[in-house]
């Protein structure tokens, strides 16, 4: 089965001092840089454009048509953000890709700012992880020491400074427009779009805001060549991808394989379900996604198969449940953050998730009303579509999905407490009742 990995952007992890500058050239690091400063920025973006690479944000928007669509007409400055918020329930992927790898996202910076023209670029990190932002910032002083980044960049006359910026710690940050407004310096909330962001952006100039390990694939794809990128995956979701397998597995962990491996693969890749378990559901993309069952185990991870199946692959965040999971429970913790973190800008998401969390609240303590099932369709259907941004929509996602795959653990809620449906003894997700 380890000949379905392939290991790229976590190919030198388990390197002494991987982090570093000698460790990172050590592998073959910054070749890509060097081809990229012979091509011109056009070339750049088509190449990536031919790579097929999607954007690995959760959205699998194409990674060179967003590049392409910056008006280079507009007199303005033109900015590279980096979304590197992550934050979603079970999304663990960038962090330690920034951790081990910080070199890799930094030459994909400067890659992307040169395809785009830009000659500032941010990395936007959660505020949370210090950890993170000393090492991204460790590692952009050797790249500005080596050369790689400031002034006149390997004598090719290209100018480009990177810096690196703590976020105040919003799960809303996390979607792009709040993340310029965070940025900015102002509350970060989403903004009304159009305009959109390649037109008027940070500091109202064409700007580009990509995922963390959209960028850190960008060297690869110049220094492979974009058919070497877009001979793994599938044919309309191509290339490799970083799949965080947490919950009831032997072996939790980020497995980087092509686009396209299934749930069994990854389990089996993973050492199995713990002893004793059984798999229940799974989120095939973070809390935001639609939950999956046993009977999706064979569905391909890319895009357009979980799409097919009725969720969405996301930020490929597996999240693996067995038997002694209550659904209630674990949908109620995730909205319960999701109301937390709401930016309150627009009712349906402020109002809404409040009126979920009372709801699913009262179903989880066994004390669920007649008609409180038809409530919680009805307020999804109220918020889906109607909010501000994504954040009203993902918070809909699993309780809709939970319903449909397990009404009557829900139907069951109106007499008994999940506590006593799943004793929290026999649960090894939510043994602690401080977990909420």
């Amino acid at each position: 089965m380890t000949d379905l990995l392939t290991p790229v952007l976590t190919a030198n992890w388990a390197d002494d001092r991987a982090w570093t500058l000698d460790a990172y050239t050590a592998r073959g690091g910054y070749r890509g840089l060097e081809k990229a400063l012979t091509m011109d920025p056009d070339a750049i973006i088509e190449e990536v454009k031919d790579a097929g690479l999607r954007g690995r944000g959760g959205a699998g928007f194409p990674t060179g048509m967003k590049w392409g669509f910056i008006p280079q007409d507009n007199p303005n400055p033109k900015y590279l953000v980096v979304n590197a918020d992550e934050s979603e329930p079970g999304t663990c992927k960038d962090i330690p890709l920034m951790m081990a790898n910080p070199h890799v996202l930094v030459e994909g910076v400067i890659i992307a700012s040169r395809a785009i023209r830009a000659h500032t670029a941010f990395i936007y990190v959660r505020g949370e992880v210090l950890h993170v932002i000393r090492r991204l910032r460790a590692a952009v002083r050797e790249a500005y020491a080596a050369g790689h980044l400031g002034r006149d960049i390997h004598g090719t006359g290209y100018d480009l400074d990177l810096i690196v910026h703590a976020g105040a710690g919003a799960y809303i940050c996390g979607e792009e427009t709040a993340l310029l407004d965070s940025l900015e310096g102002r509350r970060g909330q989403p903004r009304l779009r159009p305009p959109f962001p390649a037109v008027a952006g940070l500091y109202a100039s064409p700007t580009v805001v990509n995922n963390v390990e959209s960028v850190a694939s960008v060297p690869g794809i110049i220094a492979g060549g974009a058919d070497w990128f877009a001979s793994m995956g599938t044919e309309k979701s191509k290339g490799h991808g970083i799949f965080s397998l947490s919950g009831h597995v032997a072996k939790p962990g980020q497995y980087e394989a092509p686009l396209g491996i299934t749930l069994r693969q990854l389990i089996e890749l993973g050492g199995g379900m713990r002893p004793g378990s059984e798999l229940k559901f799974w989120t095939p993309g973070g809390s935001s996604t639609p939950l999956l069952t046993a009977e999706h185990l064979d569905v391909p991870l890319d895009f357009e198969g979980v799409g097919a199946a009725g969720s969405m692959l996301g930020t490929r965040a597996l999240q693996i449940f067995d038997q002694t999971t209550s659904v209630v429970r674990c949908v109620l913790r995730w909205t319960e953050f999701y109301k937390h973190e709401s930016c309150g800008k627009c009712t349906p998401c402020r109002e809404g998730t409040w009126w979920l969390v009372q709801t699913l609240r009262r179903i989880d303590e066994g004390q669920g009303r007649p008609g409180d099932i038809e409530l919680l369709l009805d307020l999804c259907d109220n918020i889906l579509g109607r909010s501000f941004c994504a954040l009203g929509d993902g918070a809909t996602s699993p309780i809709t999905s939970a319903i449909q795959y397990f009404r009557e653990e829900f139907e069951a809620g109106m007499t008994t407490p999940s506590r006593d449906l799943f004793p929290p003894a026999a649960s090894t997700l939510f043994a602690k009742e401080g977990a909420r």
